[in-house]
């Protein structure tokens, strides 16, 4: 009984002990947040409103109602701003800034830093000097062959699928594109076959640290990571003891666990994979351009820091791209009359015979390209604002002096609907990039970031894009299974969005050669 109250009176005055310090320290102020608004009550004090706000399910959304009610900073915690002024874009991520990436980073990491979350700046350029030419583009136009490979066994899965024989079939277009892309990305980065799109399925192995293996659903394992992380990452310093405290609840424990089977799929991968290298097999993929540079001369690499660039490439090279192939099909769907244009493009650029669509034929479609970048506009897979700390002799961010130490990040969900460069931005308007007023929009549009931490897998994401798309509107003619349907979203580390059921009918055209 004793031992009871005695708990009780410890856990209250641990409480009460730690709002008394974030209390002092919103008062003390010493970086001058203060005057800045705070997103709710308690957000210059703790992380805490941020991490609910993440967890209900959709943030960027949030933070743009609240941005639109006249800030363009506020305060989402205690050493965190988030700004909406285009100016800070360039200040933030530019090529000449000083901000670096900041603590969110450093505690999601493993035992090695990969591409992505690594802080130093000469760290950085060394990976991806390493890196940068597996991503270049003549690399990827070499590797065209594994990604048309892809589309190929796509349309065989869709040919079954369509509702032309009497039958109403209906598909959730969204996994198939995970499959595309997982599929792709495993045969470009490692050679290794996947065969999701041919099992219409994401059933795979992972491995154990001891070497043993196991069977699960990749989605499934990816997706757990990244609704955990996406909740927990802000807390920081206190990430790790949050996480331990989160497996008290049956909900997050489930997380973590698929956590740890996402972290063996990789792993499994890169030991596949380096089999083959010891056995002398010289492969053009990425692997091979991460173990010796182009004379032959190996990187010498720490295995963790191989496994870890699998990982991210697992991971980054295959979510965004399916969340953005889905995002670009939806859109068409909503909007007739810009299906009609593209189709029209692609029809008129491609041969009636044509299956696959080559990319030296359709990359440079405008209105394709046009099209793609503004679903990425309107949805882009990675929403919310990527965090920077500012250097510690501070940084003038859109025109305010931020003291160093300082988190900041500007949402590319909200940076791409400020009106006044793009107007009527919550409309899907190709048009919009046409032309050489598209072009001054480059700034601005912030799907792959920016500066020299931008995506440098966009290459790839925009190959796999152009060729699926051009490919499906060339074959088939989709429909929404319901025309009533409105698409959800949900934002972990993606902004992901639900299945998306569609029915595919072969078109005409097609079906007469057929016949």
């Amino acid at each position: 009984m004793y031992g009871l109250l005695f708990g009780f009176v410890a856990i209250a005055f641990g409480l009460l002990l730690t709002l008394g310090k974030w209390t002092v320290e919103y008062y003390r102020d010493p970086k001058g947040l203060r005057r800045y608004p705070n997103m709710t009550f308690f957000s210059g004090m703790t992380n805490i409103p941020y991490m609910l706000v993440s967890y209900a399910g959709f943030r960027s959304k949030y933070m743009l109602a609240k941005h639109q009610q006249g800030d363009a900073i506020f305060r989402t915690g205690p050493n965190t701003l988030s700004f909406s002024d285009m100016r800070a874009i360039k200040d933030i991520y530019g090529h000449a800034t000083k901000c670096t990436k900041d603590g969110q980073y450093v505690v999601q990491s493993g035992t090695h830093y990969h591409l992505a979350d690594v802080v130093d700046k000469k760290e950085h350029a060394r990976k991806r000097k390493v890196l940068s030419s597996a991503y270049a583009l003549k690399n990827l136009e070499e590797w065209e062959f594994k990604v048309a490979d892809k589309v190929e066994r796509m349309i065989a899965q869709f040919d079954k699928r369509c509702s032309d024989t009497g039958q109403d079939v209906v598909i959730d277009y969204r996994p198939w594109t995970n499959y595309f892309t997982l599929d792709a990305i495993a045969d470009i980065g490692l050679t290794h076959r996947l065969n999701f799109l041919d099992n219409g399925s994401d059933r795979t192995v992972g491995a154990r640290t001891d070497g043993s293996t196991y069977d699960c659903n990749y989605r499934e394992c990816l997706y757990a990571n990244s609704r955990a992380t996406s909740i927990f990452c802000y807390t920081y310093d206190w990430y790790k003891r949050m996480t331990k405290l989160s497996k008290l609840s049956p909900y997050f424990n489930r997380l973590w666990k698929l956590n740890n089977d996402w972290d063996g799929i990789p792993r499994y991968l890169a030991a596949e994979r380096f089999k083959r290298y010891q056995a002398g097999e010289k492969l053009d993929d990425f692997f091979q351009a991460l173990m010796e540079d182009r004379n032959g001369s190996p990187h010498t690499l720490e295995w963790g820091e191989v496994v870890a660039e699998v990982t991210i490439m697992m991971n980054a090279g295959s979510t965004t791209t399916a969340i953005s192939m889905a995002n670009a099909m939806y859109q068409l769907l909503k909007h007739p009359r810009c299906m009609a244009k593209l189709r029209q493009e692609i029809d008129e650029t491609l041969e009636e015979d044509e299956e696959v669509a080559p990319y030296e034929k359709v990359k440079y479609l405008p209105y394709l390209r046009a099209c793609l970048d503004e679903s990425l506009r309107l949805f882009p897979p990675i929403s919310h604002g990527l965090t920077r700390e500012t250097p510690a002799e501070g940084q003038e961010i859109a025109g305010e002096y931020i003291m160093g130490g300082t988190t900041v990040n500007v949402s590319s969900f909200i940076a791409h609907r400020d009106p006044t460069i793009f107007p009527d931005p919550e409309t899907y308007n190709p048009e919009r990039w046409l032309g050489e007023a598209g072009k001054d929009l480059g700034p601005y549009f912030i799907a792959f970031s920016a500066g020299a931490r931008g995506c440098i897998g966009r290459n790839i994401a925009y190959l796999e894009q152009t060729v699926l798309l051009a490919s499906m509107l060339h074959r088939y003619d989709f429909e929404l299974a319901d025309p009533k349907f409105e698409v959800g979203r949900y934002e972990w580390q993606n902004l992901h969005l639900t299945e998306l059921p569609v029915k595919i009918h072969r078109r005409k055209k097609a079906l007469i050669e057929a016949n």
